[in-house]
């Protein structure tokens, strides 16, 4: 008997390991969720893992990750129309509690020391972070009137302008701690200008070098510098949809449109037609437009240019040629577009197609 009940006990002890067997595991409660489904990006520097879990009624979840060594994990909530951002440790759990409606005043306890400070850095201006998402909520309704929007895009870039200066005490203050990196990651990555990046950084303390964020922020800081105005444009070598070399180091002396898009969307263009309107109206003596998007299967797609009266010179995602571009250019959102000078220098990136539309009047005279 006294051996049946030792097996027992050895057998239970067993499932209770099974059960603890974990590298990751981060749990929580979060209300108001309009969508049960939490996708979740664990991520190191050089590996992404991508999972899914399905929230309780009440919005109570946990997901465990058993191997792998990640450094961060990315919550998309809502259709992956909102995120937050944990920081992991191996072996340790993370509590994610807090109202989808206000994702940055998360209360995040637990894995890496980051997550506990950066909820207490936000919980003491927990004022201000509630009205940037009143706000933001509030620009984001279809209709809006012109001059009660000009209102609350003034009122933002103040709450905007007050948590910047927050951070920036936080990270003058704290120059020895990591969460000051996640604070500057989170403020300060503008890809037009990496000046308050690099101020920043050099407050940081050496003993943080190491850190992967700061490591990321250099990297950051080093592809931003790539692809500023007055840079040398990254050279590439691709083939566009109909087979001819691309050599950006072989096109003549003109002007270069580098336009990025998603799906190309058919005959109609119907999500870009300025750029109908620029093949129209510019010679490709005068200036090379070069449309590089997202679309993976080209047959269709050639078929469909090929009846086109404007001769396009279009690059796909085939061979991951346009997933390579986007990445050499440092391209955040799409479209987007990078208009390069006659010496191969980049003289404008937008993704304002008003302000391609009169640089290019500027440089090349208005057409009738």
């Amino acid at each position: 008997m006294q051996k049946y009940i030792a097996l027992i006990i050895v057998v239970l002890l067993g499932f209770t390991a099974c059960s603890d067997n974990w590298t990751y595991r981060i749990e929580g409660k979060i209300a108001n969720l309009e969508e049960p489904t939490i996708y979740v990006i664990f991520e190191s520097e050089s590996e992404k893992l991508i999972d899914t879990l399905t929230c309780e009624p009440e919005g109570k979840f946990e997901i465990i990750q058993k191997t792998g060594d990640y450094h961060t994990a990315t919550l998309l909530m809502n259709d992956k129309t909102q995120w937050a951002t944990v920081f992991l440790t191996p072996g340790k759990r993370v509590k994610v509690n807090g109202d989808v409606r206000y994702v940055s005043l998360f209360q995040i306890k637990g894995g890496s020391d980051i997550n506990g400070k950066l909820s207490d850095f936000r919980s003491a201006s927990s004022n201000l972070w509630k009205e940037q998402a009143d706000l933001i909520a509030k620009l984001e309704k279809k209709k809006i009137d012109p001059i009660e929007e000009a209102d609350l895009m003034s009122k933002l870039t103040n709450v905007n302008h007050q948590l910047e200066e927050q951070a920036i005490l936080q990270i003058k203050k704290h120059p020895d701690e990591a969460a000051s990196l996640a604070l500057i990651q989170y403020f300060f990555t503008n890809p037009d200008d990496t000046r308050e990046v690099d101020e920043l950084l050099a407050l940081i303390s050496p003993k943080l070098r190491e850190h992967f964020i700061y490591k990321a922020l250099e990297e950051y800081s080093v592809r931003a510098k790539r692809t500023s105005i007055g840079a040398e444009a990254p050279s590439f070598k691709v083939k566009n949809l109909l087979g001819k070399e691309i050599d950006l180091s072989k096109i003549p002396d003109k002007y270069i449109l580098l336009a990025f898009t998603g799906p190309w969307g058919g005959m109609n263009h119907a999500e870009e037609p300025y750029l109908s309107q620029i093949a129209a109206t510019y010679s490709v003596e005068e200036l090379e437009l070069i449309v590089i998007t997202l679309d993976e299967y080209a047959d269709k797609l050639r078929a469909q240019i090929k009846k086109d009266t404007i001769s396009w010179n279009l690059v796909t995602d085939s061979a991951g040629q346009a997933s390579a571009l986007i990445d050499l250019y440092n391209v955040s959102e799409l479209p987007s577009c990078y208009l390069i000078d006659k010496d191969k220098k980049i003289l404008l990136k937008t993704e304002n197609n008003v302000e391609i539309r009169d640089t290019l009047e500027e440089l090349l005279g208005e057409k009738q």
